[in-house]
Formats: structure tokens, sequence, C-alpha cells
């Protein structure tokens, strides 16, 4: 029996309706490519670089030769059979030189077929899996230095963010924050980078608002928190996100690279950066085989729902948010403990009883979801530029974290939304962090509210709005439950968006090896 005493038949109504409610679209994602998902099958098998005639030399050869094979031959069929194909009878030596050749013009795609089909595929097979292999490696180093190093011993996790737009100041910030506490670090990504239908290439050092993710970015900063692991005895867990347009490539990055978590909800892009639901959900399933094959935890978005929706009449949209995830997350191969499902501490501190109301939202996400590692998420959205009655705030954000028992914590800062906090706002806020977790850290352990008092009567109340909702959205279907501004009130209709351009149905001769590898294994 759960601490709330939630009905056993309605979370299990719950789960069945968001299966239902995101099969159709599962469906849509199986039979749907997209430039990203193809432009990812080539970076898994190695291609990198860009174009030095184009620009500034900012557009990646992944680009150019599956823009270049759409041209030609059309997606339908997936990039992988015409450039393996292009590869084995066009005396290429490598798919950078066949890239190149691309860039000069002088490369004329076609769709094999019959044994030349069958050739070019077991070519395309045989190169992916070298890239799957890497990505299998660095889960095995990940373990391997967890053992050897150590793991935080407590939880939840302590998530700090880094992000000064240039990845050699990012650094040395993400050590120190290592070294004050911190179990988890972001790199922030550059303002926009969400909207950029290429990712750009190199270390990069003039980002706006944050720093670009990038291959060599990932790398540097993984090799810099492996140095701080070492010397202060545990694995600090690096994370970036793969949203956006180019969710399938930064999620494959991020497997050849070793992150441990990335920022990957099924409808953030969709609802906040006004990208096309279809793209999405096509780009969130391949990017979640990747998580699920690296052993990366994902995190989800669904405290941005509070930012623009009520934090008490909205709150059940953020558990069908968080099923939905969860079911999508399934489908794709994840395990629960690979599921940072997000919530967050938004309600209006000036409400009568806004405390209470956040531990009953908090302890429905926990009991709902008891082996994911839900991500808590601080006040924002009501922080006044009053610094005091701000770290107020987020020690009672911090102490319904270990009440509840989540499993990792962004720390809240007492300047949030009026400066970019600076180094001693850091400092101040893990002080909060460590003073809370040191004096209550065990308390979720003795805390059971009554069974019929306010907190487990307003959790079965949100779960069976919840409930409501999934019914409705199993009537009338995911991708029009989004158009209505179901979550987070904002409107977005499945025939419009950035990036419906990319979208592209498969035919029946499509191949994609990656997909092929991952769904066998998943």
């Amino acid at each position: 029996m759960t601490k709330l005493g939630l009905p056993a038949a309605t979370v299990r109504r719950a789960r069945k309706l968001a299966g239902q409610a995101v099969a159709p679209v599962v469906e849509l994602a199986r039979t749907h490519t997209t430039v990203s998902v193809e432009r990812a099958v080539l970076r898994l098998a190695g291609m990198t670089g860009t174009d030095p005639t184009l620009g500034d030399g900012e557009i990646p050869w992944v680009n150019r030769v599956v823009d270049t094979v759409r041209e030609q031959v059309g997606l339908e069929n997936g990039v992988a059979l015409p450039v393996w194909h292009q590869l084995r009878t066009g005396g290429h030596a490598s798919l950078d030189e066949l890239a190149e050749k691309v860039g000069s013009g002088s490369v004329r795609f076609a769709v094999p077929e019959g044994k030349d089909a069958d050739r070019a595929r077991r070519a395309a097979l045989a190169a992916t899996k070298r890239g799957l292999a890497r990505v299998d490696r660095n889960r095995r180093e990940r373990e391997r230095l967890i053992k050897r190093i150590g793991d935080p011993t407590q939880r939840p996790w302590i998530y700090l963010i880094v992000a000064t737009g240039d990845i050699y100041e990012d650094i040395p910030q993400a050590q120190a924050a290592a070294r004050a506490g911190a179990d988890v670090v972001a790199v922030i990504r550059s303002t926009g980078q969400s909207l950029l239908d290429y990712v750009p290439e190199g270390a990069t050092r003039q980002g706006y608002a944050g720093t670009y993710a990038t291959q060599e970015n990932f790398r540097l900063m993984r090799a810099a928190l492996d140095d701080v692991s070492r010397e202060v005895g545990r694995y600090v867990r690096l994370t970036n996100y793969a949203s956006g347009l180019c969710m399938p490539e930064i999620a494959t990055l991020a497997g050849l690279e070793r992150l441990d978590m990335m920022l990957n909800d099924s409808m953030y892009g969709i609802l906040f950066r006004d990208i096309n639901p279809i793209r999405t959900f096509v780009d969130q399933r391949f990017s979640r085989m990747v998580h699920a094959r690296a052993g990366i935890i994902i995190n989800t978005g669904e405290d941005n729902y509070l930012t623009t929706a009520d934090a008490v009449d909205e709150a059940h949209t953020v558990t069908v948010s968080q099923l939905i995830n969860e079911a999508f997350a399934h489908e794709a191969g994840l395990a629960d403990w690979q599921l940072g499902l997000g919530h967050a501490f938004e309600i209006n501190p000036d409400l009568p009883e806004s405390f209470r109301l956040e531990l009953a939202h908090a302890m429905l996400a926990r009991e709902l979801f008891p082996d994911a590692p839900l991500k808590w998420m601080p006040p924002t959205k009501h922080m006044t530029g009053d610094v005091f009655r701000g770290y107020l705030l987020d020690g009672f954000f911090n102490l319904v974290g270990t009440m509840t028992g989540q499993g990792i914590l962004l720390v809240g800062m007492m300047t949030e939304a009026v400066v970019t906090p600076w180094l001693s706002d850091r400092d101040l806020a893990l002080q909060n962090v460590r003073y809370v977790l040191n004096a209550a850290g065990g308390l979720h352990e003795d805390f059971r509210p009554a069974r019929d008092g306010f907190i487990a009567n307003r959790a079965r109340q949100v779960l069976g709005e919840a409930v409501e909702l999934l019914e409705r959205i199993v009537d009338d279907g995911l991708l029009d439950a989004i158009a209505d501004g179901t979550f987070g009130i904002t409107k977005r209709p499945a025939d419009r968006g950035k990036g419906l351009d990319g979208v592209v149905r498969r035919a029946d001769g499509y191949h994609n090896p990656a997909l092929e590898l991952m769904e066998a294994q998943a």
C-alpha cells in the first residue's frame, strides 16, 4: 500500500490509457523518418567535419550528404542504401572522401536493387555496428568508473548548471561546482540552438546565454569531469540537451562521448519551440533508442508547463505528461531507472496551504514512478528579486525534495530570473541544499501523511483528473490534444511548426541500419 493510498485500479487505468494515447503516434514514428534521423545514421557510422566551401564552414558534411541524397533520389528508402551503394561502387576510400566529392558535385546517388541492395545493406550495418560498439564501450566505461571511483552516497543527486558560452570557461566552473558538491553538471545550450537544423562542429567559445552542444565540447567536458571525479572521489555526471531539430544527432553524439544524462522530453520542442509535432515524435523515438543503448538517463520537461499554466489548476497535466513520457520511453527501450521525469515547485507561495499542495504533487509523482530518478525543479515563476524570500523558498523546495525522496534536485538560486547567477550565488545555494539534506535527508522514511488528510486527498484528486484527461486524449487523439493547448496552454497543430519539411514517409524498401540494430536489442 502506498503512503498516499492511491487506488491501484486507478493507477493501472492511467498507465493503460497513456499507452493507448501514444500508440498511434508510435505508429506514425515507425512509418516516417526525418532528415535528422538520417544524419544521425551517418554520424554513427563515423562521418564528421564541415563543408569549407559553404559560408564560414558551418554546414556539416552529414547535412550536405543527406540533402543531396534527398534531392537526387529522395529519402523514402533512407540514406544508408544510396550512400553505401555509392561508397562501394564509386571508388571512394571512406565516408569522408565521399562527402568531399558530394561537396564538389561529382556524385550521383541511386537506390540499389537486388544483390546491390543486399551488399549496400550489409556494408551499412557493419559501419553502424562499429559506431554502436563505441556507444557500448562508453556504457561499460561509465560502469567501470562508477565502481572504481564511487557514486554519490546520498540522494537526491545535486544538479547544477554552467553555461558561459565558452567551453573553456565552462570547464573550470564545472569542476568548481563538483568540488562544492554537485553530482550532476548540466551545460545549458546556446540560445536558439534547438532551432538550428545542423549541429555546429568543434570547440566553441561564443555561445549566447549558453554553450553550443557539439561533439568536441562534449568530449572536452567529459574529460574534465573525469579528472575532477577522481579528485573528489565520486563519479560526476554530465548532462546536455537532446531536443530541437537535431535531437537524434545530439543523442548520438552523447552516446559517442559518454554523456550520462540528456534532456529529452517528448513534447517540449513542440510546445515551447514550435517544432512540428510529427518531426518531434519521429526524432524522439530514435533519440530515446540511442539513450537506452547508451545507458543515459533522460530528463523530461513537465516543469515548463507550470511556467505558462497555473501550477494548481493544471497539476494533472504534469501527471498526464509524465505518464505519456513513460509510455514513449518504455516503447523505445528505456528502463525505469533511466526516466528522470520532471516536475516543479511552482505554486504561488502566497496561496494558502501552498507547501502542502507541493508535498501532495511531489508525493504523487514519487509513488506513481517508484523506480524512476525523478527530477525536481526549483521555483522560478514566483521569484521576485527579493533574495531573502527567494532563499527561503529554495529551502522549502529542498525540504519537499528530501521529504518525498526525489532522485535529482536542480539547485535553486536566490537570484533566479533576476541575473545570471554568480559563483557566490551557487555557493550559497549549495549551502542551503547541504543543510537541508544533512538535517533531514532521511525524512522521507518517516513522513506519512494522514490517509484521509489534505495531502493524500489532493494527490488522489490530481490522479483522478489525470485519468479523466487521458480518457479525452484517447478519444480525441494526442496530436489533437496538443493542437488544442492541453499542455502548457500552448496550441501546436500537427500540420504546422518548424521542421515539417524535414519529415518523410518511409517506402516499403526503407532501411535504417541503426534502427534495425537498436530495435533488435530493445
